[in-house]
């Protein structure tokens, strides 16, 4: 008597939780910028919860599967911050150097280049900062630090779907080749010979450095900055979180170019608006030249660990 055969289901994919993002807003976010998600799921007690109606229209829009699991399901994940929502991406595209490089050569490029910061929660609120004020693209390296994962998803409340974010070898070399894209860049940094964020003069194409939580910009970085700014501090405390400090930084540059738009389009009277500080001292561009490019925005040199 022949035996019959019995086909082994293949044992359920394992879930690669750097591929997950998590969170209504995170995965709202990911389908509305086009995200291929593989798919979606849903805890079982919010399938008639109004707050998910926009996402599953979309989803559904979209031809991503959408499933409804029950509470097992969820306890397996290491996050928990979930709000019974989470999705299966495939791995974070990052853009290439020179993509973001091209990407501003339009108008003014605002970057921000994150020195070896290794605290997702710090990374993902700079990333949300940076495209909350247009920023052109993140730079991060592929070493000891923190990449574009779960957690960074999470905290950058669906940015990192919108704005793009390069990962290179080397911090040193991206430096170079942003100066000689004709880009000042800066190191934040809280020491002796920094130009204070109330002087600096952020207008032109600009790159912001941000050094490692709680030890700042390495020595090499440092060097390679055209020159570095502080944040004055008023109260007792010598530094700012990194992703604080960040978010100073940025929207000094954002206010400046915004506020020098306006005179330049006879909005402001140029005599009555207090101006940055005098920039003709500044080191020359790589390349000579000085033209109207002008500072990056640095944070201080322990830009504080806690996320």
């Amino acid at each position: 008597m022949e035996r019959r055969r019995l086909k082994r289901r293949p044992p359920p994919r394992r879930l690669d939780f750097d591929d997950i993002v998590y969170g209504i807003h995170a995965v709202d976010e990911a389908l509305v910028a086009g995200e291929r998600l593989r798919s979606i799921h849903i805890s079982d007690d919010r399938k008639k919860d109004a707050v998910l109606r926009g996402l599953l229209a979309r989803a559904k829009e979209r031809n991503v599967p959408v499933r409804f699991e029950q509470r097992g399901f969820f306890a397996s994940l290491p996050f928990k911050a979930h709000q019974g929502v989470v999705a299966v991406a495939p791995p974070f595209a990052y853009a290439g150097l020179h993509e973001l490089l091209d990407r501003g050569s339009g108008g003014r490029r605002l970057f921000v280049v994150l020195d070896h910061l290794t605290d997702p929660h710090n990374v993902g609120a700079i990333v949300r900062t940076a495209e909350a004020a247009g920023a052109t693209g993140v730079v991060l390296p592929d070493r000891r630090s923190a990449g574009i994962n779960a957690t960074v998803r999470k905290a950058a409340a669906g940015a990192a779907a919108h704005v793009p974010v390069a990962r290179v070898a080397n911090v040193a070399d991206a430096i170079r080749a942003l100066k000689k894209a004709r880009v000042w860049v800066a190191g934040g940094d809280a020491g002796q010979g920094a130009t204070s964020l109330e002087k600096a003069d952020l207008r032109g194409d600009l790159a912001i450095v941000i050094g490692e939580e709680g030890r700042g910009l390495s020595p090499l970085v440092r060097r390679e900055c055209d020159f570095l700014v502080s944040i004055p501090m008023y109260g007792r405390i010598a530094s700012l979180n990194a992703s604080v400090a960040a978010g100073v930084l940025i929207y000094e540059a954002v206010r400046q170019r915004r506020l020098d738009q306006r005179i330049l389009d006879g909005s402001e009277d140029a005599e009555l608006v207090d101006q940055p500080g005098d920039f003709e001292d500044a080191p020359e561009l790589p390349g000579g030249g000085h033209d109207d490019a002008d500072a990056v925005a640095v944070v201080p040199s322990s830009a504080g660990d806690d996320a």
